[in-house]
């Protein structure tokens, strides 16, 4: 690499990479136009390689110029993570674990783990992000957070995943419905009711799963409202709108006008399972693992 490329001339590429259009990155950047012309063109004369294909009202990135977006930019990232780990060290912090989360995780799951690792570890930070499960596996492939807790079964190349709490489903009725514990035999006794359930975009496996219930039940399920959001869910179960089927942990942390059936009786499971990046260098997430190992 040549000796004339400085850490500016990256800079100045991701802004223009980012934004493909000279005016607007030299306005992000304040520098002039044709000196982020001159920068960006002496960048690719000393690297040896055309990073923008110039149009007359576009630029365009070549394949090696995405690539190197890429790369520059994961790059720089895990810079940051790094000096954000020296500056904890400093304070006399251990480090930082970023973790995101499904709603249910929250309940049960995640507040032993982390009492438990904060007995042995006290001086270490968490930053907690509810997630959907999707955004959660993006989120571990651009190392934007350390670990997360899903409801899946498959997951990307790279991505380690673990389970860590298999549950139960329950039926969640208004309380003033008249089925209960004691009257209730099997779900054929509500299929002519409306149902609440979690979108397919929560999950797909889990809401497959959720359906294989239905199917061995006998019925299809009237499905009057989607949602990825488990307080919605009992906000328009307690207002007589349907009923639902979640994850039985997702009882707890919930106060409102609702009831819970435990359907013990059924051989689906909901496995909460554990998920993270396998290049991740965090030096706080390998203790952090060996904790969870079942």
């Amino acid at each position: 690499m040549s000796n004339q490329i400085e850490l500016r001339h990256y800079k100045y590429f991701l802004a223009l990479a980012k934004d493909l259009h000279f005016r607007k990155a030299a306005e992000r950047l304040y520098i002039s136009q044709p000196g982020l012309s001159r920068q960006i063109k002496q960048m690719e004369e000393d690297l040896g390689i055309n990073l923008f294909e110039r149009h007359n009202r576009k630029v365009e990135l070549t394949k090696a110029g995405l690539y190197l977006q890429n790369e520059l930019t994961n790059t720089f990232k895990r810079l940051d993570d790094i000096i954000d780990h020296a500056k904890l060290l400093n304070d006399g912090m251990d480090g930082n674990l970023k973790l995101g989360y499904v709603g249910s995780a929250m309940q049960l799951v995640i507040p032993e783990l982390l009492l438990k690792y904060k007995n042995k570890h006290p001086n270490v930070l968490f930053n907690l992000n509810e997630m959907d499960n999707d955004k959660q596996i993006h989120a571990l492939l651009n190392q934007e957070i350390d670990v997360g807790f899903v409801r899946m079964e498959r997951v990307p190349r790279g991505i380690e995943i673990q389970p860590v709490f298999e549950d139960t489903f329950s039926l969640v009725l208004p309380k003033d419905h008249p089925l209960t514990e004691s009257n209730f035999n099997d779900l054929s006794q509500v299929k002519d009711e409306s149902f609440i359930l979690f979108d397919s975009s929560y999950s797909e496996s889990y809401h497959e799963k959720v359906m294989q219930i239905f199917d061995e039940s006998g019925f299809s399920p009237l499905v009057s409202h989607n949602t990825v959001n488990a307080s919605s869910i009992f906000r328009l179960v307690e207002n007589n709108f349907g009923i639902s089927i979640v994850p039985t942990s997702l009882q707890l942390g919930y106060d409102m006008d609702v009831k819970f059936i435990e359907l013990t009786e059924i051989p689906q499971r909901t496995t909460l399972k554990l998920v993270w990046n396998s290049v991740n260098t965090n030096p706080i997430l390998e203790k952090f693992l060996h904790l969870t190992k079942l």
